[in-house]
């Protein structure tokens, strides 16, 4: 006991002689008092904001937009974006067609495969205005006008090569130019070259089969 008073009695006293020095002064001055609480920043309103002020601010936002027109499925959409703006979500976001998928959104698991000019290729990494002038063709755009199933459609459904579908319209895209390209002579070609399409199913042998049964319907 006798010990703590003795602490508690050598703080006083080291505190009596730090007030009696000038430091104690220049500690007062530059400690901010406790009543005393920083004043917060305050953005001004909108109201507040001088004209000239919110067209900077908006100019800040949104300094370019592009006016673009891209050919989907046979048919001319105008579109105003932002140069930023990928093929996925100029299909998916602004013009409402969904059936594009959005997976990895970084091109690795094929779920947005789209054909332009009739070669597959990857929406999610491809610039909306770098389609400008092209044809694009997306798995809305497949079957006929009167609903007829294109025949790599037909050939899904006939051999189950599906589970959850999410990566259907991809997989689908991707068949359709592997076969027009060629490359579905054997079930190892094709899985060569459908190896850019991910099935987190794992329903390939059915896939294999459903583009090994379209490739020979189309041939014969």
């Amino acid at each position: 006991m006798s010990r703590v008073r003795e602490e508690q009695n050598s703080v006083a006293r080291w505190t009596t002689e730090l007030r009696v020095s000038p430091l104690w002064g220049r500690l007062a001055a530059s400690t901010p008092c406790p009543s005393s609480p920083k004043p917060h920043f305050h953005p001004p309103s909108v109201q507040q904001l001088e004209p000239d002020a919110l067209m900077n601010d908006q100019s800040t936002i949104s300094p370019t937009t592009l006016s673009i027109h891209l050919t989907i499925n046979g048919r001319d959409h105008a579109l105003d974006i932002e140069p930023r703006v990928t093929l996925l979500d100029a299909l998916r976001d602004r013009l409402h067609l969904t059936g594009t998928k959005k997976g990895c959104d970084q091109g690795q698991c094929g779920a947005c495969t789209v054909h332009v000019d009739g070669e597959r290729v990857l929406a999610c990494l491809t610039l909306a205005a770098q389609a400008q002038g092209r044809s694009i063709t997306t798995i809305e755009g497949l079957a006929g006008e009167d609903g007829t199933l294109n025949a790599v459609q037909a050939a899904f459904l006939e051999q189950d090569a599906f589970q959850c579908g999410y990566c259907t319209p991809g997989q689908i895209m991707s068949a359709v130019a592997c076969i027009r390209e060629g490359h579905a002579g054997s079930d190892e070609e094709i899985r060569e070259y459908m190896a850019g399409n991910l099935c987190r199913c794992g329903a390939y042998p059915h896939i294999v089969a459903a583009v090994r049964h379209a490739a020979v319907g189309l041939r014969s």
